[in-house]
């Protein structure tokens, strides 16, 4: 499972050494291969191909006008790669993406179950205290069993 936050840095050719943490438990459980991708452009979405597949398996059941699964697919799409780990464990975040989220330098690597996020620290720090959780969060969350 991937939990947690660790940080990492970009490197100049445009790529991101995933953490041992989370690089071990992607590469054992779905292999190297991944699809860089942001549902919104203000962070980096890495996930392992195969979780991927199976969100576009569920896609396809959806009638074909359907317009959330349409916004999702366009964004996924638009701002998405296909990438794979390297040796030692960097993957390249490509330039449209790394425009829009602000990646440079010092960023947040957030495990979110079975795909990572990348997010530029400041901006991550920032949205945290601008969306704070709220009482409505955790009753949402109880109803759930969390």
């Amino acid at each position: 499972m991937l939990r947690g936050n660790s940080p990492a840095k970009l490197d100049a050719k445009g790529r991101i050494k995933i953490p041992s943490v989370f690089r071990r438990y992607i590469e054992e459980k779905f292999g190297r291969d991944c699809f860089v991708t942001s549902l919104s452009g203000d962070y980096v979405r890495v996930y392992p191909m195969p979780v991927l597949i199976e969100i576009e398996k569920k896609l396809e059941k959806l009638p074909s006008l359907n317009p959330a699964a349409s916004r999702f697919k366009d964004r996924i799409n638009y701002y998405g790669q296909p990438a794979a780990l390297d040796e030692q464990g960097r993957i390249l975040i490509h330039p449209l993406l790394r425009k829009s989220s602000g990646i440079v330098g010092e960023v947040s690597i957030l495990g979110k179950i079975t795909w990572v996020d990348i997010w530029n620290r400041e901006k991550f720090e920032t949205m945290v205290k601008a969306q704070p959780l709220t009482e409505a969060d955790l009753e949402t969350l109880a109803a759930h069993g969390i």
